[in-house]
């Protein structure tokens, strides 16, 4: 076997830069604008050539700063999980920090599991994605000094802020976009609501709103990854209403995917019947005739989620952004179209 390359050291790069130890180490900290340009280029030019580069781990840990950011998500499935992680870390490399991503497959333990990482990892912040309720934990953080920002579900007893979706707005526009379509009876499809507060608040606000808008209503709970509840309860309600304009209107994106399986194997008809999604999916378009969506900004909120930590971490460098509730984005096509 070849024998495992060297890695070079910053005193070699010294060397060959013609530089002081120190000038190496400002160089690939925080203190490069102290150099002056043709010191910066030879050390630029020293560590190319030498193939260097620096432990920022160790960097880190030796000034108290880790450079890391990590992030608890509920369900990395989720397409909503996805878009938000993306965002979050397009934020991270903007400030020049690393992402650390824990999927909790909603287990609470395995939640309790990776909070106990990131802090051994030293994470300078936290955006939590809760699957459970891990009070304790997160107030551990807060007493260090850690700050938390709570993305898309609250916490109880934890003071944090969260970013995330107007969920009442979104529930609201959902329907007067359904009745404006001529849709008279409105089933809404959710996952099962405990252990997350946006499931709860959009559930109670769908039976709130069609109460006020004097529309026909019911609700199912996924129970399952087929659907088969869901299917009775979808046969159910077209059969009770076949007089009425019926439409569907999906919780997420996980439970458009499921209906819209149900629909295939019913040979429903879209648009006849109506079918509606909150979270923007790619496959959403190809759908004929398109499946209308609710799209969430996810890179902002993704965005906004950093920003917020890093305004606790580094005032000078963030301002708190100015809006941590965000309106979703209504994109028609025609399973909504009679």
């Amino acid at each position: 076997m070849p024998p495992t390359p060297r890695r070079s050291t910053i005193l070699e790069v010294a060397r060959l830069a013609g530089a002081s130890k120190t000038s190496v180490s400002r160089y690939f900290g925080e203190e490069r604008d102290r150099l002056s340009p043709s010191l910066q280029a030879r050390i630029a030019h020293a560590a190319g050539t030498l193939g260097y580069q620096p432990n920022q781990m160790a960097r880190g840990l030796k000034g108290g700063r880790s450079k890391l950011l990590g992030m608890l998500v509920a369900d990395i499935r989720n397409p909503f999980s996805v878009a938000i992680t993306h965002g979050v870390e397009q934020a991270c490399r903007q400030y020049g920090y690393s992402l650390v991503v824990c999927n909790t497959d909603n287990d609470p333990e395995q939640e309790r599991q990776h909070l106990d990482l990131l802090g051994a990892y030293q994470v300078e912040g936290l955006v939590v994605n809760a699957s459970g309720s891990p009070e304790r934990q997160l107030h551990t953080f807060i007493s260090q000094g850690t700050p938390i920002v709570l993305l898309d579900r609250e916490v109880d007893h934890v003071e944090a802020e969260v970013v995330g979706l107007d969920n009442h707005l979104a529930i609201d526009m959902a329907l007067e976009h359904l009745v404006d379509q001529g849709y008279q009876a409105v089933l809404y499809v959710s996952e099962a609501p405990q252990q997350s507060s946006t499931r709860q608040k959009r559930l109670a606000r769908f039976n709130h709103t069609t109460e006020q808008l004097g529309l026909i209503h019911s609700s199912s709970l996924l129970a399952n990854s087929d659907g088969t509840a869901t299917l009775q309860a979808l046969s159910d309600f077209l059969a009770t209403h076949q007089q009425h304009a019926c439409a569907v209107l999906c919780g997420n994106g996980n439970a458009t995917l499921t209906v819209t399986r149900l629909f295939q194997q019913l040979d429903l008809s879209l648009g006849k019947i109506g079918l509606m999604g909150i979270d923007e999916l790619e496959w959403c378009a190809l759908i004929s005739p398109g499946i209308t969506t609710l799209a969430q900004p996810t890179d902002a909120m993704g965005k906004t989620a950093v920003q917020c930590l890093m305004h606790r971490i580094a005032p000078h460098a963030s301002s708190m952004p100015a809006a941590l509730s965000f309106s979703p984005t209504l994109i028609e096509r025609g399973s909504t179209q009679r």
